[in-house]
């Protein structure tokens, strides 16, 4: 494998240079502190990111304080005494996108949410117990539990979050492939995925980074040289 800091330097030189590379990694993630996240939160991401998915997020951030209101707040307990014409009737409800199959994702993910909330205590002390080595396991979980969050919109939620995630982008599985990790193309299966996670936790090791950093590294240093300032329009950092 490529040693990582001939990636970064590559990234920086990119960029303009280490100063600048740095400026786009954002702030380090703090696992522990989503222990404190209350569950409306948890809730009103996971359907933030769902309807981003395939849509365009701008859209969907302009009308999030509409889908708010809808969404009684994204109380998951206020959420699961609602009869079924109060969701029926966003179908509708023009404070929101009216995709029914993301808005029945709501309801399933306010089951989600309070189930792991019970047994955790919250769904943010779930998160900020979930062994940070473990990427592919907790998405992996989300998927198979939770209700639209497989793929790339579970790595995105763990991201929103501020919980430690690298996001498998076309540019960073390109940035692997290029470094010598033998993975497909578009790397989906447990193989593949598994052999991202032992290498970005190797990375995560020798350079003290968090993921989340490694990650954008990994984006940055190839393919499609996007300037800095359209880097942070797109992050919001």
């Amino acid at each position: 494998m490529l040693d990582f800091q001939q990636i970064r330097a590559r990234a920086a030189k990119r960029k303009g240079g280490d100063a600048v590379l740095v400026s786009l990694l954002g702030a380090a993630p703090d696992n522990a502190a989503l222990a404190k996240v209350p569950d409306d939160r948890v809730l009103s991401t996971m359907a933030e990111r769902v309807f981003a998915a395939g849509f365009v997020w701008s859209v969907i951030e302009q009308k999030w304080p509409g889908f708010e209101e809808a969404f009684l707040g994204f109380e998951p307990k206020r959420l699961l005494f609602q009869p079924d014409d109060f969701w029926h009737d966003l179908a509708s409800d023009k404070r929101i996108v009216r995709n029914p199959q993301k808005i029945r994702s709501v309801r399933d993910n306010a089951v989600f949410v309070e189930r792991v909330s019970k047994e955790h205590g919250s769904f943010g002390k779930f998160l900020a117990a979930w062994p940070a080595a473990d990427q592919v396991g907790l998405t992996a979980y989300l998927s198979k539990h939770g209700s639209r969050l497989g793929g790339n919109t579970g790595q995105y939620l763990l991201r929103w979050l501020e919980w430690d995630s690298f996001i498998i982008s076309r540019d960073m599985s390109a940035a692997l492939r290029d470094a010598g990790l033998d993975i497909a193309e578009n790397p989906t299966s447990k193989r593949d995925l598994d052999k991202i996670q032992a290498q970005i936790n190797v990375w995560a090791a020798e350079t003290g980074l968090p993921r989340k950093h490694i990650s954008r590294v990994l984006s940055m240093s190839i393919g499609e040289n996007h300037a800095p300032e359209a880097i942070r329009e797109y992050t919001g950092e």
